[in-house]
């Protein structure tokens, strides 16, 4: 097949768009640095993100290649269907517990990322050993959604993989790299608009096919596959419960919704922003669900794709492309290209921003505390670039789009969120018990094993099964692993702060300082208002001998 040239101009297109918005973005930025450091504008827009843009950036985080490709992935997938499709409904989960629970602390301690408070509780060395696999985690997010975006380009536009993923991987960090957070923020902006109209105006075209049966009659019905409704199995119960938390509360670990959070202009705001991105993530999911469901519905036979079904050739992860290529017309084909291409790279540019913050803020600022704004902003770019390039390289290693996303859940639920939750809210945590949970639980979650990245089963829980020599578990592993983290930093944190504060170890034993750390810690304290009723707050940090976050002015609101 020939190279669909009208539809490579329409994605050139959009991609000039989206980089001259970038570029424009980058020109605010340099006119903010007034507003706070070089890095905290740079990282977090100077904490100046109002209402509106802060609503389309989080809504635009979620709404990436693997949600909108992935979920009619799933619905489509035999044995899998409605009922196991993760995102939409769980993703809102997310946002809605994010603003209840983690908004209103997080902001008003002023955090400049979510591992900030890791290093408060635990010291440097140990929330180090956090900030690791939080890194990785964002480059699996960044390789799966271009491995969405991938895959797209290649059955619409007949543009080899591999053009498809550089062109739009360079693209992404182009623009993030000249404007930062400035420049995500408002290219989130121009790209979820984008994709709002695109979905929602592919699905009448889809519909109006005579070939795909009406979905009604298939979600219970047998006919070219089993019903698309989906369902699960008593046996499966376990493993289904535990993907629903993984995905509804492993996102709550990610840097990406945390930086949206500390970007608010204030605290109420950044709540705000939660709820109303969760339920514009309930509607955006709607429209790749429906055509998982047409696919499912279709005799592929009476298409120009033919025999066998997407299904039996292994392109499962792509039926949503091959749904707009076969079953719509060209020019719709296209406009659902460029949202995909705009879903994929506003979740890329988050990870991007994301894992550069943690490596930039939590570790090299603390290796070169000196170090100038200067030397910080080149920090930043060059750790844009190193991440772009390495989650770029990830999309040629596998092509489960659900699979990637499904490990990068697991990094960030079984091994982030316990640690969190403690270092946040459980007064009792400390360095020791933060060292013991990680190790515990990291190796607990290795002897569950893991068929997604090869990884075998050591510990055999009840209910699982063999599989050509693969021991499939069935019962909610990560859950367990997570659960067993979190008992084992509170337990072992509140052993041996005994311990040092009852001399049953000598203090000069104590590394980490727990005996000098046993007040509560640091805290928020309100130091003074000025006549526009601006508040300003200082961090208390002189048991844990951290460096004072910097203070934002909060007056110019986007």
């Amino acid at each position: 097949m020939s190279l669909n040239v009208p539809g490579l101009i329409t994605l050139l297109g959009f991609y000039a768009v989206v980089l001259a918005t970038g570029i424009w973005a980058s020109r605010r930025a340099k006119a903010k640095v007034t507003t706070g450091t070089v890095t905290e504008v740079t990282l977090l827009g100077g904490r100046t993100i109002g209402m509106a843009v802060g609503v389309f950036t989080m809504t635009a985080t979620w709404i990436g290649g693997a949600f909108v490709l992935g979920s009619a992935e799933t619905v489509y997938t035999p044995g899998k269907g409605l009922v196991w499709t993760m995102m939409p409904l769980q993703y809102c989960t997310t946002l809605i517990i994010a603003g209840l629970v983690f908004a209103k602390p997080m902001r008003e301690r002023k955090y400049v990322t979510m591992m900030d408070p890791f290093q408060i509780k635990y010291g440097e060395v140990v929330a180090t050993l956090m900030i690791i696999p939080n890194i990785a985690t964002e480059i699996i997010y960044f390789g799966c959604v271009l491995l969405a975006l991938g895959g797209t380009i290649s059955s619409i536009l007949n543009l080899p993989f591999v053009y498809s993923v550089v062109i739009s991987a360079a693209v992404t960090i182009i623009y993030t790299l000249l404007g930062g957070f400035y420049s995500v923020a408002y290219t989130d902006v121009i790209q979820l608009v984008f994709i709002f109209a695109a979905l929602w105006l592919l699905v009448p075209f889809i519909f109006l096919n005579p070939i795909p049966l009406d979905i009604s009659a298939t979600a219970f019905n047998h006919t070219y596959q089993p019903p698309w409704i989906g369902e699960v199995q008593t046996q499966d119960i376990g493993k289904w419960l535990d993907e629903f938390l993984v995905v509804s509360l492993g996102g709550l670990a990610s840097q990406c919704i945390h930086q949206r959070i500390l970007s608010s202009s204030s605290a109420a705001r950044a709540q705000v922003t939660c709820f109303v991105a969760a339920v514009m993530t309930v509607i955006l999911g709607v429209p790749s669900i429906l055509i998982g469901a047409v696919a499912a519905s279709t005799d592929w036979n009476q298409t120009d794709y033919g025999a066998p079904s997407p299904y039996d050739r292994g392109e499962a992860y792509g039926i949503l492309p091959i749904c707009l290529q076969y079953l719509t017309p060209q020019f719709v084909s296209v406009i659902g290209i460029a949202a995909v291409a705009a879903a994929v790279m506003s979740s890329a540019d988050s990870m991007l921003i994301s894992a550069t913050s943690m490596f930039s803020s939590n570790i090299y600022k603390n290796i070169r505390k000196q170090a100038s704004d200067r030397e910080m902003q080149w920090v930043i770019r060059i750790s844009i670039v190193v991440v772009g390039v390495v989650g770029t390289a990830l999309p040629f290693l596998t092509n489960s789009i659900i699979g990637l996303l499904i490990l990068g859940c697991d990094v960030g639920y079984c091994v982030i969120l316990p640690h969190l939750v403690c270092v946040v809210f459980c007064p009792v945590a400390n360095g020791y018990g933060g060292a013991m949970g990680y190790f515990l639980g990291i190796l607990l979650r290795c002897l569950c094993g893991e068929p997604t990245i090869g990884v075998p089963a050591a510990i055999h829980f009840p209910g699982g099964e063999t599989v050509d020599g693969v021991y499939i578990q069935r019962a909610p592993v990560r859950t367990v692993a997570m659960l067993v983290t979190l008992i084992c930093v509170l337990f072992f944190s509140y052993i041996f702060e005994q311990l040092f504060h009852r001399d049953v170890l000598p203090k000069r034993w104590d590394i980490l300082k727990v005996s000098h750390a046993i007040t509560p810690p640091p805290r928020m304290e309100q130091a003074s208002s000025d006549a526009d009723g601006q508040m300003e707050t200082m961090m208390s940090a002189s048991d844990t001998g951290h460096l004072e976050w910097p203070q934002v002015e909060e007056s110019t609101k986007l």
